[in-house]
């Protein structure tokens, strides 16, 4: 119940609105800066940038939330094995288990890295329908087909698999209840009964499975699907918000990777922990950085703006 990777909540936010192959290509920026965040700054920075996409979005937290659930124990685990096996100073010690100040940091910036991913690439997929962002992927890595790399084929692969979670989740739930209703429940019994009916569901999951596949295999055949000539249904065209949404990007991408190459963004916990410092140049990073996380709020105050003027003159 807790799945929630797949699904579209339709909207006509800032973010719904945005090209999907501008988001692709956010989502893409996203994922490389979180990945070289190394400060206390830069963490606190793409944590605002995270919490300002949401609220744009209008997507609920505890939507998220529900979605980042399964994976809890896997976070939990990363946050663990940083903290006993990060060497440093010396925090607590029992037995033959000794956590430092190093591994301590070390623990809550991958927690804070991991969820911040996971939500990133949440948010493309509620607020992009998997359609679009097939013909996204298809559009952007386009000119790999000339390498003979398959890009339609793995963007289809993709659309399908986003399009499957959802109902198999539902499916699941319904043949659960359906499961339930005669006795055969996974919650009640010995353990035995437990694991019988457990199979009996996955059992009856797969076999739908394996029908669905055939009957997606027949619509794609039927359709024309692999044909030439096939044509898109969905015609995207960049339009000045978008081209100056990307320009900005890039500009920001760029002078913040080389702060990065600089050293001017450096961040180190072990032995001593210490930053870059505090120059002219480190703090124009800073302010790059700022100014990046600003961004969505001024296009969305400014959305609201340009829609009371409309309404007033009408």
């Amino acid at each position: 119940k807790d799945v929630t990777l797949g699904q579209f909540f339709p909207g006509t936010s800032i973010v719904h609105r945005l090209d999907p192959r501008c988001k692709l290509l956010l989502t893409i920026v996203y994922i490389a800066a979180l990945f070289t965040a190394e400060s206390y700054v830069s963490y606190a920075v793409m944590l605002i940038i995270t919490g300002v996409c949401i609220a744009l979005s209008r997507i609920q937290l505890k939507v998220i939330l529900r979605g980042l659930k399964p994976l809890w124990v896997i976070i939990a685990l990363t946050a663990v094995l940083n903290m006993f096996f990060t060497p440093g100073r010396e925090l607590v010690s029992f037995w033959k288990i000794t956590v430092t100040y190093e591994g301590l940091i070390r623990a809550v910036f991958m927690v804070l890295r991991i969820t911040m991913l996971i939500a990133g690439t949440f948010l493309l997929t509620y607020t992009t329908s998997p359609i679009a962002l097939t013909d996204a992927m298809e559009i952007l890595f386009g000119p790999l087909k000339k390498l003979k790399v398959p890009v339609h084929e793995m963007s289809m692969m993709m659309s399908m698999a986003l399009r499957f979670i959802p109902k198999f989740k539902a499916q699941l739930q319904v043949v659960s209840e359906a499961q339930t209703c005669i006795g055969r429940d996974t919650k009640t019994g010995s353990v035995f009964r437990r694991v019988g009916n457990a199979i009996r569901i996955f059992s009856i999951m797969v076999t739908w499975s394996l029908e669905n596949a055939i009957e997606t295999a027949d619509s794609m055949r039927a359709r024309g699907y692999g044909l030439p000539g096939r044509t898109s249904f969905s015609i995207y065209r960049f339009d000045s918000r978008d081209s100056s949404a990307l320009a900005w990007l890039v500009f920001c991408g760029a002078y913040l990777l080389s702060g990065w190459i600089a050293g001017g963004t450096a961040f180190r916990y072990y032995p001593t922990i210490k930053a870059a410092p505090w120059t002219p140049l480190t703090i124009s990073f800073l302010l790059v950085y700022l100014a990046l996380v600003l961004t969505p709020v001024i296009l969305d105050r400014k959305e609201d703006r340009q829609w009371n003027s409309s309404r007033s003159t009408t």
